[in-house]
């Protein structure tokens, strides 16, 4: 499918839910469990997302707009989210999320972007030359790629209780074979 903004909107707008719906009042072995060092937890990634929507994707978009590719974008720290996260709930996070969510897509409309903007080239500071279209785009695979392994750190929780059913359970295989 090719990169088109009106149907790519939809999707950006269901994240939230879709993430406050999987984690919501669940017990917080649900929610704090890792698939193991170095990999993050439902709780983790939601946080990732509060911190991308605050310091990537419109913003990198309005920059884009603004410099082309006469100014790099500011790197993306993706792991802001362990100290950003100290302290707060999953509900507030939840409930953050959604908020800088909506103002971000608010943001967005207001830019009454069309194809030919989609072309508008820009600069990432280690992939060098992207486009807009290629920037939002990648927000939305973003989106969905977090989605997937919110679901897949907590499938995984269950590897040994599902027996031998593993063999028919994608979720379940090991991270190096997924």
């Amino acid at each position: 499918m090719e990169f088109q903004l009106d149907t790519a909107v939809p999707v950006l707008r269901r994240t939230p839910s879709v993430v406050r719906t999987l984690l919501a009042d669940l017990p917080p072995q649900w929610i704090e469990q890792t698939e193991g060092p170095g990999t993050w937890s439902p709780f983790d990634v939601v946080g990732h997302l509060i911190h991308g929507e605050r310091t990537d994707w419109m913003p990198r978009v309005e920059h884009l707009l603004t410099h082309g590719e006469s100014k790099p974008f500011m790197a993306f720290d993706r792991y802001a989210q362990f100290e950003d996260s100290k302290g707060k709930t999953l509900a507030q996070l939840l409930d953050m999320f959604m908020a800088l969510r909506a103002d971000s897509l608010r943001r967005l409309s207001a830019l009454e972007l069309d194809e030919v903007d989609f072309d508008r080239p820009g600069l990432h500071p280690e992939l060098g030359r992207v486009t807009l279209g290629q920037l939002l785009a990648t927000w939305v695979a973003h989106d969905l790629d977090h989605i997937v392994q919110v679901a897949r750190v907590m499938g995984r929780q269950y590897t040994r209780d599902v027996g031998p059913w593993s063999q028919y359970l994608r979720i379940i295989e090991s991270p190096s074979s997924a």
